[in-house]
């Protein structure tokens, strides 16, 4: 199929800088050999290096490097300092040779590279099967030195200084490009052992539930809010992931074996006797590929409850369990059309908030209350898109204008919009100033977005805003006051379609406007005229669960299924 304008485009995007450093490179070759000095091919060359480096910006730091795309123009660089030797002042053969070492040693970086993408990791903490994976070796180190070889060689080309310089470089690059490919393939070795001894290992092990996981990077906060309490149920398991990613990700949140199987036909290996459930913490799409085990009992716990669209999604018909948190998520499904079952539903709470301290004090009676300002993300589509973030500051202000300190932690995905990154930037700006100024001790940053849990949070505020997210269904527990900003629906429409904002004080955002926030934070902060609403609803959003032992619960319905 041809390309579209748009694809052509990007294509040409992508490759304008590796073009621009190979033409480059090719002129700073001719010059070298028809020109009358040799400082007539340095502007080119130093030209061509500084595209590559910019090419190579922050790939180095991250190990992933475009070493293919470059590998013309460094080669036309290392020919460019052969001529130099051999067209002005004579070859010296050590930098003869040192070009030659250097260009064989960026022509092995591809079979090495290719050899290092089959590497990856198989299972961890799985006794019989090695407890500890097998890591990718470092290319982009060898790709460093290969391009500091073609650098000295251009140097001593240049300079006329002596080609030893260079030939050492060059050793060490091959040297290097040899070490790495070694370790490649005795990588792979160790990981097709690992693979073989896979199934004998989880086998041995008896495994009796796995938990499922399958999400973009950087979302680990989906399986780590679940982890301690499945270690609660005290039965053996293993947590299956589909990327290596997540699979990093998992291993820093728990010493549980670890398993990484990514392709649909390598599941088999992992349904041993001895599995009886497999829990799930969305509705990702490889899902189904587990689902297809009838002998096993599926259960969705998801990452949270809430209003939001993807909370009555058509999918989670194609789980034998859902386990929600209270009613409302069974009467949401059938409010939004979405048929389904009573029997394939459990409410079993939010073991989450289970360490959540119920408010006492009177909101009014708190002299300058402490707000937890939590938004939400962009979403992954326009339909889900309730972040506040773009009004967040004007709230902010609004606050720091009554006398309240701020807690202030946004969804850990709002690092992956420009825009909200920018907006989180200015509400940080905007709290450390008034910090500094007034002394009022704010919250924001790593100290609370990593130090501190969510439940942290709840705990050390008075009161929230948020917007249409799990924050809110959580925060209920405690019965403090809160407040939802109505972004996608005009307020007046809002608790029509988020029923749980008949708990809340609505900031009317809609428009991308803020508008009688000043009402609004008098109830929300003074009269709480709302407070008997809040009670009378965390039953049907959070189940009808006694506070003594509210986790447990959720422990006694899932071992119903162990």
């Amino acid at each position: 199929m041809t390309p579209g304008r748009s694809g052509v485009g990007g294509w040409l995007a992508g490759r304008l800088p590796v073009l621009a450093a190979e033409v480059t490179a090719v002129v700073a070759l001719l010059l070298a050999a028809v020109g009358n000095s040799p400082l007539w091919a340095l502007p080119p060359a130093l030209v061509a290096v500084g595209l590559l480096t910019w090419m190579w910006r922050g790939g180095l730091r991250a190990g992933q490097v475009a070493a293919e795309a470059t590998v013309v123009a460094r080669l036309l660089l290392l020919a460019t300092a052969y001529l130099l030797g051999a067209v002005h002042g004579g070859l010296d053969p050590f930098l003869a040779v040192g070009v030659g070492l250097a260009a064989v040693s960026i022509l092995g970086e591809a079979p090495v590279m290719a050899v290092s993408r089959a590497v990856y990791p198989v299972s961890a903490n799985l006794p019989g099967s090695g407890l500890r994976p097998a890591l990718r070796p470092n290319t982009a180190r060898a790709l460093l030195v290969n391009t500091v070889a073609v650098v000295a060689a251009l140097v001593c080309g240049f300079t006329g200084l002596i080609g030893v310089v260079a030939l050492a470089v060059s050793v060490a690059a091959l040297g290097l490009i040899g070490f790495t490919g070694w370790q490649a393939l005795t990588r792979v070795r160790t990981r097709h052992n690992s693979e073989a001894r896979l199934k004998a290992a989880l086998t041995a092990y008896e495994p009796v539930f796995l938990l499922h996981w399958e999400a973009p990077a950087a979302t680990g906060y989906q399986v780590a809010m679940w982890l301690p309490y499945l270690e609660r149920l005290g039965k053996k398991y293993f947590v299956l992931v589909r990327s290596e990613a997540n699979f990093n990700e998992v291993l820093r949140l728990t010493t549980a074996p670890v398993v990484l199987r990514a392709g649909l036909t390598q599941l088999d290996e992992v349904i041993v006797p001895s599995l009886k459930a497999a829990f799930y913490v969305n509705t990702a799409t490889k899902n189904c590929h587990l689902i297809r085990y009838t002998n096993l009992k599926h259960i969705q716990l998801n990452h949270g409850d809430s209003d939001k669209v993807p909370s009555h999604n058509p999918v989670f018909r194609m789980y034998d369990k859902n386990f929600v948190a209270g009613q409302a998520a069974i009467d949401r499904f059938a409010a939004n059309g979405v048929h389904m079952p009573a029997e394939m539903f459990t409410v079993v709470g939010r073991p989450q908030v289970e360490n959540v301290v119920i408010g006492t004090q009177p909101i009014a009676s708190i002299a300058n209350a402490r707000v937890l300002y939590a938004p939400t993300w962009a979403g992954f589509y326009a339909d889900s898109n309730y972040s506040s973030l773009p009004v967040g500051y004007d709230i902010i202000k609004a606050l720091l204008a009554r006398g309240c300190s701020v807690v202030f932690r946004p969804h850990p995905y709002s690092q992956r919009s420009a825009e909200l990154i920018a907006q989180c930037a200015r509400i940080r700006a905007l709290l450390a100033e008034d910090r500094k100024a007034t002394g009022r001790p704010h919250v924001f940053g790593a100290e609370a977005e990593v130090k501190m849990s969510v439940v942290d949070c709840f705990n050390a505020s008075d009161v929230l805003v948020s917007d249409v997210s799990s924050v809110v269904a959580d925060y209920l527990y405690s019965e403090k006051p809160f407040a939802m900003v109505a972004v996608s629906v005009p307020a007046e429409r809002f608790t029509d379609a988020f029923p749980l904002a008949k708990a809340a004080y609505v900031i009317d955002a809609h428009g991308g406007r803020v508008q009688g926030l000043e009402r609004v934070l008098d109830d929300l902060l003074g009269s709480d005229p709302l407070a008997a609403t809040r009670h009378d609803l965390k039953k049907y959003y959070l189940g009808d669960i006694p506070a003594e032992g509210y986790a447990q619960h959720f422990l006694d319905e899932a071992g119903r299924y162990l």
